[in-house]
């Protein structure tokens, strides 16, 4: 038997890692239906449910089990250059985070690494440290930096969520980037999944007049929290005015008019209707609009569906300039290795 090569390995390694995120969050995501099994028919105990557990409902920041201890780091998955940050917030959490630097990116490279930031917000349950493989993924296929904030009440961060609190978190790290020496002058890609789009809708609609933010990336994300929990906690439908954690996406962005706007939709959805992104798409007056569909994606696989990492590559290369090198065409190529193959893991 012949001995693997060294980039066979390491892309099977990295299938493995990403396929066990999508894994992770799939298992994590099952309990958004629990509400829905237990609740039927007992109309009492559904209102008290819906209204004094709604934050518990929203933000399982305790699932998968040990998530506000337990937070992998990007040295776990090869990515060396990097900081562990505690930032602090205009109401006193202090926020966890990561701040990866891209391939020639590191502080004595005399600026020849890259100007550009994704700027990470996640879904609703796990922690930073579960999403490190995404992020892995999108240095591979784009040479930039990515930022990963942590939300107050989740992984190492202090506090409890709600939507107030996480808004605050967000504004947070943008003027934590805006001010820091290494990223005042780069641009930023905010990306948002699931509750980590809401964030980024309302984020950038309140900030695209600074001109440094060059694009918007959503995925699998909702239209509001009370449009959603029909199809969550289908008994609760007509109970949504007692939903005070409202998220209206929906108001707010077509008022997002001065930056690009790519949607990632995965059409097998068991969470968010697909109907929700595609009404978002619409409602958006966004100078350009991307609408990239993956029929085989749900709720938390659609990052391993192809050309999901092309088309993020493709849209920030498009809104930043971030000019595309030879060594990044090889990071790229073995980085769709890499995809592909968790594309496979992720379906056995």
């Amino acid at each position: 038997m012949s001995a693997s090569s060294p980039a066979t390995s390491s892309s099977t390694h990295a299938a493995t890692i990403l396929g066990t995120t999508v894994s992770v969050l799939s298992s994590a995501a099952g309990y958004m239906r629990l509400p829905a099994i237990a609740s039927t028919g007992v109309a009492a105990v559904l209102t008290s449910l819906l209204y004094f557990k709604q934050r518990a409902l929203i933000y399982p920041s305790h699932i998968p089990a040990n998530s506000r201890t337990d937070v992998p780091r990007p040295n776990q998955y090869h990515l060396k250059d990097y900081e562990e940050l505690i930032i602090p917030t205009s109401d006193g959490e202090k926020l966890s985070a990561f701040y990866i630097r891209g391939p020639g990116s590191g502080k004595g490279t005399k600026g020849r690494g890259s100007d550009v930031t994704v700027i990470m917000f996640h879904g609703n349950a796990g922690n930073i440290g579960h999403r490190i493989p995404i992020a892995r993924m999108m240095i591979g296929t784009t040479g930039c930096n990515v930022f990963m904030l942590e939300y107050r009440g989740y992984g190492l961060s202090t506090g409890e969520p709600d939507e107030a609190g996480l808004n605050i978190d967000a504004q947070t790290a943008l003027d934590y980037l805006r001010e820091r020496a290494e990223t005042r002058d780069h641009k930023f890609v905010i990306y948002g999944q699931s509750l980590g789009g809401a964030v980024s809708i309302r984020l950038v609609a309140k900030n695209q007049h600074a001109g440094d933010i060059q694009g918007l990336i959503l995925e699998n994300t909702f239209l509001s929290m009370r449009k959603l929990i029909p199809s969550v906690i289908p008994p609760a439908k007509y109970l949504t005015l007692l939903c005070h954690q409202v998220w209206p996406s929906d108001t707010w962005i077509p008022g997002i008019t001065e930056v690009p706007i790519l949607f990632l939709s995965g059409l097998q959805d068991e969470i968010v209707p697909p109907t929700h992104m595609r009404q978002l798409y619409e409602l958006s007056t966004a100078p350009t609009k991307i609408w990239k569909a993956f029929p085989g994606g749900d709720h938390n696989s659609s990052v391993v569906e192809e050309g999901y990492f092309e088309a993020v590559a493709e849209f920030i290369a498009q809104t930043t300039g971030q000019s595309v090198d030879k060594e990044k065409d090889s990071r790229s190529t073995a980085v769709d290795r890499e995809a592909r193959a968790a594309r496979r893991a992720a379906r056995q």
